[in-house]
């Protein structure tokens, strides 16, 4: 993330136009589509108008778009929005695009979702799907993308979900097979590559006690999903209790960062070891004025680090903040702390 596919994109993008504007006699390229995540029209209305200002670029988002194929040939980039194209399916379905392009292409990773239904139906002579996390959760995401890509090449969707736990636990033949047939499709990018200037990352992990208080909550909690969870383990097997202990292990981990995730009356007065150790770090790094990224997998648990930081009057992006989806990677960060409750 934060490397540059953007902007190839759009260097690729103003070729296509060039060779538009230059084709007379001969057939012109259509315009192409690019599709991306509602959060991001703007970023990429605001890319095109810096790096290749004399692209033309159609917002067609909202509910004052006109019916999908008007006034596309007058434009060189139709721009919309995962959920547009959804609805807009039956009419874009037939319209030839010159690329058909998928910003944060892990949207369809889901084959069976409404999303990668309609990515499938769009007509286009070139594809590109572009994402920092192509594989999320494991290889079997794969097959949509490059049915989106290259129809057929993995299979049919019914041959593949016959293979999908050889594709969630792939062995090394496999993986070395994926390998190989995947490379001629795949362009990456990595920081070594292409900000050299760069310092290496360095983490450091900071080690925090549980107060008294939370530490009696935690080890109350521990010791209610021990005694429940042995019995039922006991009584029902270990495969029919696997819903329960990941709840188990979820309550603990809430635990561990505040008690105010587990119980909704312990949100204001209850102290939490992650934050008192979190703010001196976020203080450090604002006074010398430096940027910083806050992530949880807990939104709950970014409410009460917000509230914290504006009692401190540290300043902070209020629109997606709070949920932890900021697109852009932190690629100049020079340091990444963790804080670990022991």
């Amino acid at each position: 993330m934060g490397l540059g596919k953007t902007v190839q994109v759009l260097a690729l993008l103003e070729a296509r136009r060039e060779l538009r504007s230059a084709s007379r006699k001969r057939r012109r390229p259509p315009p192409s589509l690019v599709v991306v995540p509602r959060s991001l029209v703007f970023n990429w209305k605001q890319e095109a108008d810096r790096f290749t200002p004399k692209l033309r670029v159609l917002d067609n988002t909202g509910i004052g778009r006109g019916k999908p194929g008007e006034q596309f040939d007058d434009f060189d980039i139709i721009l919309t929005t995962y959920g547009t194209l959804r609805k807009d399916i039956v009419d874009l379905k037939d319209y030839p695009f010159d690329y058909a392009i998928l910003d944060e292409a892990q949207a369809i990773k889901n084959a069976s979702s409404q999303s990668a239904k309609a990515a499938r139906l769009i007509r286009a002579d070139h594809r590109l799907a572009l994402s920092g996390t192509p594989v999320e959760n494991h290889l079997g995401e794969l097959w949509s993308l490059f049915e989106f890509l290259n129809p057929g090449m993995f299979g049919k969707a019914a041959e593949v979900g016959k293979a999908d736990i050889g594709f969630r636990n792939p062995d090394e033949e496999t993986r070395s097979f994926l390998a190989k047939a995947l490379r001629p499709f795949l362009l990456r990018r990595t920081k070594e590559q292409v900000a050299k200037d760069l310092p290496k990352k360095s983490e450091q992990t900071i080690y925090c006690d549980l107060e008294p208080a939370q530490r009696k909550l935690y080890d109350e909690l521990r010791e209610h999903y021990r005694n429940s969870l042995l019995g039922r383990v006991a009584r029902d097997g270990i495969k029919k209790s696997k819903i329960q202990i990941l709840e188990a292990l979820l309550r603990l981990r809430q635990a561990a960062c505040h008690p105010g995730l587990i119980d909704k009356a312990r949100r204001s007065g209850e102290s939490s070891a992650k934050l008192d150790v979190l703010l001196p770090q976020l203080r450090e790094v604002f006074a010398e004025g430096h940027k910083t990224l806050v992530f949880s997998q807990f939104t709950s648990m970014l409410a009460f680090v917000k509230q914290r930081l504006d009692e401190e009057k540290i300043p902070m992006p209020t629109s997606t903040a709070a949920h932890g989806t900021g697109r852009r990677g932190c690629t100049s960060s020079r340091t990444t702390r963790i804080a670990r409750c022991s």
